[in-house]
């Protein structure tokens, strides 16, 4: 116990952005292998026709939370982490979030014969108790965001995740179905939020019009961008559902889901740094945040590109062993949304810097070009060639969301990359997908195990080659690693 003890505060003196980023990344890596493990079983007991109707009910929450919302989440984590009457602007979001929640509810109570999907799996009611829900779960989300308190609000995001998983594998195998995926969620999002109000330390008070307003005039952009985001990540689910069927949507999303293990550190790391960005850009440390930048790519390419070079070598195998047959089919689109994920490195981030620097019509003006460009090509695609055209439109308007929001950026800040960091990254990927492409051709991946056994000898000798050839990296995981103090001695031959 004593020495748990010496970890965690150990961990406390860690720079804040490292110290919340390797929470988030834990509670990343966490959910994802819980995530991966109980989809396998979801695909196997419950097949693909179970798993597209939930991911159709995802999407849709997505979709009607984030009108509910109307974007007025992210501008209040934005002026609550400007430090000027955090209260008031906390009290303001958490009126107009219930109102267009109540809003939202009534409108969808009165269209509902419309929603055939959902009423056929039974998810329309779900949907509208998990709104309900996060109506109250989401501005205290957002008042922790806010307040900086990045390792809590990561913390609980993780234990809403596990939770739910938590609650739809029993309920999966009592034979709930669609139900008991939908409740797993509702389950996550309560007791998160149960949890993050024990850290909560803003307060309703009086608000003035002048707080709706400065609210109203950053979330408008924000709503506009976050829609044109949510659309663009949207679109290709319920169009495949349109176009194709419920089935055909589990293979794409299971697919989509398995190449998240590429967005591990960026998903931390953005996570982390929107209060800061936010914070340097009102006090104008813009070198700060172009350090940052630059440091936030690398460090998300180093997982990224491994993990593209991993899948083409091994992902056929991957989705046959881990899914069954019915999702192997999925290889040629595991391949173009791993490229995706690459690309989404440098979209998101972009993007994300645009809104943390109080430019969030610029982000909108390239959304929304993305958005349209996107609906158009899966429309055309997605008849033609089925999922893989999902995949290759979301692929194109991906890549250019990255330029039209690079250029955007360019106006406000340098934006500089980490050129020999790159480097190294991919001559380490490039001798790990020789090394496991040497692995395969003499050595027949005919079950579980011995695939396994090719994914974590790659995953050793890049990590040996990238902390040999990039100092950066080098130095500051072993500072990590002796300031935490977990007993482990860094290698003199590294």
């Amino acid at each position: 116990m004593l020495k748990i003890t010496t970890i965690f505060s150990n961990i406390l003196k860690i720079d804040p952005i490292q110290r919340q980023s390797i929470i988030s990344l834990f509670w990343q890596v966490s959910f994802t292998a819980i995530g991966f493990l109980s989809t396998m079983y979801f695909a196997h007991m419950a097949g693909a026709s179970i798993l597209g109707s939930y991911f159709l009910f995802l999407a849709y929450y997505g979709i009607f939370g984030m009108v509910t919302d109307g974007g007025f989440g992210g501008a209040a984590v934005k002026r609550i982490s400007e430090g000027e009457e955090p209260d008031a602007y906390f009290s303001a979001y958490f009126i107009l979030r219930l109102v267009f929640t109540i809003t939202g509810i009534l409108v969808l109570l009165i269209f509902k014969d419309y929603f055939v999907d959902l009423n056929k799996s039974g998810m329309f009611a779900w949907l509208l108790l998990l709104l309900l829900v996060s109506a109250i779960a989401g501005p205290i989300s957002s008042g922790v965001t806010g307040k900086s308190k990045m390792g809590i609000r990561n913390t609980c995001e993780g234990i809403s995740n596990i939770s739910r998983v938590m609650v739809q594998v029993p309920a999966i195998y009592l034979g709930y179905e669609t139900a008991g995926l939908a409740g797993g969620v509702v389950a996550g999002v309560i007791l998160a939020a149960i949890i993050e109000f024990r850290f909560f330390d803003l307060h309703l008070v009086r608000f003035k019009w002048k707080h709706i307003k400065s609210l109203s005039v950053f979330s408008f952009w924000l709503f506009l961008t976050s829609g044109g985001v949510l659309v663009f990540s949207q679109a290709d689910t319920v169009l495949i559902g349109y176009f194709m069927n419920v089935e055909n949507v589990g293979i794409y999303r299971v697919v989509l889901q398995f190449t998240g293990i590429a967005t591990f550190s960026s998903n931390a790391l953005r996570m982390t740094l929107w209060p800061k960005v936010s914070q340097w850009g009102k006090s104008k440390e813009i070198y700060l945040v172009e350090e940052s930048l630059s440091r936030s790519i690398s460090y998300s390419l180093i997982l990224a590109i491994p993990v593209f070079v991993g899948g083409i070598l091994l992902g056929d195998r991957l989705l046959y062993l881990f899914y069954g047959t019915d999702f192997a089919q999925g290889y040629y689109v595991l391949i173009i949304l791993l490229v995706v994920q690459v690309v989404n490195v440098f979209q998101y981030f972009f993007t994300m810097y645009l809104d943390a620097l109080d430019h969030p019509q610029e982000s909108f003006k390239v959304t929304a070009v993305g958005v349209g460009a996107n609906i158009a090509l899966n429309i055309i695609l997605i008849p033609l060639i089925g999922i893989n055209g999902a995949a290759i439109a979301t692929l194109a308007t991906m890549t250019l969301n990255a330029l039209l929001a690079w250029r955007a950026l360019s106006r406000y800040m340098t934006i500089k990359l980490e050129h020999q960091s790159l480097f190294n990254i991919t001559i380490s990927s490039v001798a790990m997908g020789v090394l496991v492409g040497v692995y395969r051709l003499f050595v027949p991946l005919s079950n579980v195990w011995i695939t396994i056994l090719a994914v974590a000898l790659g995953g050793m000798v890049y990590g040996f080659l990238i902390l040999k050839f990039d100092k950066k990296v080098y130095t500051e995981m072993k500072d990590i690693i002796e300031k935490v103090g977990i007993g482990f001695v860094w290698p003199r031959w590294l």
